[in-house]
């Protein structure tokens, strides 16, 4: 295996690799082919993310695997499910996308997961893990019931193996019987370090003391006695059978094989190739070193997740500090989506996620009751500071956000204060839990909601377009949006003393660059602030801005002598600042980061609707249609929520 020190600046000579417009050229490759293959591909991945910047770590580790995967199954018409698709970049690369992954993430180029329109060898869009063995069991099912012969594999890692509905899947196909296989790529990491019983049970168990203490001391005393040692090595081969991961799998009704080194391309061809042909449940664990074959990333997995494109010099980009986010470290370190005027006297501008993370801390500091909890996101939510200077009260779930929401259910039964760290998209898998566990109850739950509206290259599996509708719905709710850094900190306090389930949410990147306040003092929920008040003759026209569009709001309300009201608040609603508004003004513009059907914009109307007043609406925000990927000024502008757009929206509607 090459092995590289540095990202390649020029297009690396990959002969071999440049005539695989398909995996069916890849089928008739021999052993030696396969392995230079297998060279030029790491190669290239290296030099295409280097060009786009992204994800890298997770694809360096699966090259030997990938090239595997499509040598011994017939794809497309066997099926190849990724889990993730943080791994999947040397998938699209052997499939047809080569010179495209230049322009990976950015917008109108390949989305940064597997995607079933981008092509037929993605056979399920992908974004949220450990959804792979659903996903190819549901296959698997259907091609025995319309007695289709075909292999369905899915490729999870063992970081999405700690999901609950991964163990969900698992099991219902044992039970089923289905021709399935599913191979474990155990790199014992996931983003940040693994967390749960998968992780250590597969790391741990046949190292722990008292297993290795039963060994070596029962060698001893047997040692003595005729024939004992015999006896005793027959023993330890069924006690490693007892505790080993074949047994976990074993039991499911899977027919283990494992575990393999996933980067023996000879020994997984063949084994594939065996594999392939059996039928039921199959297991196959393989072992990977995440970053293989670029040492910075083997010395520093979770920094080299992800890299920035190259600066121009051609340097290789330093992993990037713990504090920011770990989910998408592949992307440019973006300013708000507003545009700050140019104002020296302004502070630097700070992520969200980090204003979160040190108002937890300090909150912590105040209120031993609060308790931190995080679904695998301690580096995307910046808990690290909290999770090293509290460690009593951080609980990392792993990827299960279900279980991290009940958590914070349970814990706040008996009187304790949670925060539940997650992003808006990732919110989405434990609402159910958020309605059934929390809200019924009216338990007193902190809900941080990072990554709201528009998130950029990660696209509309990532994008938190619907948090304000599906949270807007749940009775007891509050919803809170702040307009700048100060305010995120000011409404998440008032959320967090708020005696029921209340969430704040707000974006990725950086605020315009406001001074944020040391103390804790908390702003009143329910109560919008008057940024700017119309004095012109004309139309009269009142912007509503929550949350991130208050930066073009108030470009918007300068230019058309506009009032601006910065509403804060979603749930509960300023009652007398929207009836005041609308006794003032023949237009009221609603403007969210959020899709328009039943957001923030439908319960202003739904207010006016109720007290009779027949004010013109205009509601302003993200389309009833799937985002696609690219930065987030670009998306914004894309969907008419910058300045120039939300200008020409108001223009066109005054006629």
């Amino acid at each position: 295996m090459k092995l590289f020190d540095d990202i390649p600046v020029e297009r690396p000579a990959t002969p071999l690799l440049d005539t695989l417009e398909t995996p069916a050229a890849l089928r008739a490759m021999d052993e030696a082919q396969l392995v230079q293959v297998a060279d030029e591909l790491r190669a290239y991945l290296l030099y295409s993310v280097g060009v786009s910047g992204g994800h890298f770590g997770a694809g360096l580790g699966v090259v030997e695997l990938t090239v595997a995967l499509h040598h011994a199954l017939e794809t497309p018409h066997d099926r190849l499910v990724w889990d993730v698709g943080h791994q999947a970049y040397p998938h699209k690369i052997l499939t047809g996308r080569r010179e495209a992954m230049q322009h990976i993430r950015q917008f109108g180029g390949l989305a940064a997961f597997p995607r079933r329109s981008e092509s037929p060898y993605d056979t399920f869009g992908v974004g949220h893990s450990s959804t792979s063995v659903s996903a190819a069991l549901g296959m698997a099912l259907a091609a025995r019931t319309r007695d289709e012969k075909r292999r369905v594999c899915a490729v999870i890692g063992d970081g999405a193996l700690s999901a609950g509905m991964a163990f969900e899947a698992l099991a219902h196909a044992g039970h089923v019987d289905a021709n399935l296989l599913v191979i474990l790529n155990d790199n014992e990491m996931s983003i940040s370090e693994n967390v749960g019983g998968m992780a250590s049970y597969l790391a741990r168990i046949l190292a722990s003391k008292p297993y290795t203490s039963m060994r070596e001391g029962g060698k001893k005393v047997l040692s003595h006695l005729p024939g004992a040692l015999e006896l005793a090595r027959r023993t330890e081969e069924h006690m490693k059978g007892m505790v080993s991961p074949a047994t976990l799998f074993e039991e499911m009704g899977f027919n283990y094989i494992g575990p393999l080194d996933g980067h023996d391309l000879p020994t997984l061809v063949q084994t594939l190739r065996n594999m392939r042909d059996m039928d039921g449940p199959q297991f196959l664990h393989v072992k990977t070193r995440k970053g293989r074959g670029f040492l910075p990333a083997e010395a520093d997995p979770i920094g080299y997740h992800a890299i920035t494109k190259l600066e121009k010099n051609g340097e290789t980009p330093p992993p990037l500090k713990p504090t920011q986010p770990a989910v998408a470290l592949g992307e440019k370190n973006e300013a708000s989506h507003s545009k700050p005027r140019n104002d020296l006297s302004r502070p630097k501008p700070r992520k969200y996620c980090n204003v979160f993370g040190d108002w937890l801390c300090d909150m912590a500091a105040a209120d031993e009751r609060l308790v931190g909890i995080t679904p695998a996101m301690r580096e995307g939510s910046d808990l690290v500071r909290f999770s090293q200077e509290y460690p009593g009260r951080y609980y990392d779930v792993a990827i299960a956000e279900q279980h991290a929401v009940t958590l914070a259910a349970g814990l706040a039964c008996e009187a304790m204060k949670p925060v539940v760290a997650i992003y808006s998209t990732f919110l989405q898998r434990g609402y159910d839990q958020l309605i059934h566990d929390v809200a019924v109850q009216a338990l007193d739950v902190t809900f941080a909601i990072d990554r709201a509206g528009v998130v950029g290259e990660d696209g509309p599996t990532h994008h938190g377009a619907l948090d304000l509708s599906y949270l807007r719905c749940v009775p007891g709710m509050v919803v809170l949006a702040p307009a700048d850094e100060a305010e995120c900190r000011a409404l998440l306090s008032a959320a967090y003393h708020h005696p029921g389930p209340a969430a704040v949410r707000y974006p990725r990147g950086t605020g315009p660059g406001t001074v944020i306040p040391e103390h804790l003092e908390a702003l009143p929920i329910g109560e919008a602030e008057m940024r700017r008040r119309a004095d012109g003759d004309g139309p009269r026209v009142a912007l509503l801005a929550f949350g991130s569009l208050n930066g073009p709001a108030a470009e918007v309300a300068e230019r058309l002598d506009a009032t601006h009201l910065n509403m804060r608040s979603i749930k509960p609603l300023d009652r007398e600042a929207v009836l005041a508004a609308a006794d003032e003004h023949d237009l009221l513009v609603t403007l969210e980061e959020n899709v328009v059907a039943g957001g923030a914009g439908s319960s202003v109307g739904e207010l006016l609707a109720a007290e009779g007043r027949r004010t013109a609406l205009l509601h302003l925000g993200l389309p009833d249609a799937f985002v696609e990927h690219g930065k987030p000024a670009e998306l914004l502008a894309e969907c008419g929520l910058d300045a120039e757009g939300i200008e020409a929206s108001i223009r066109h509607r005054l006629g």
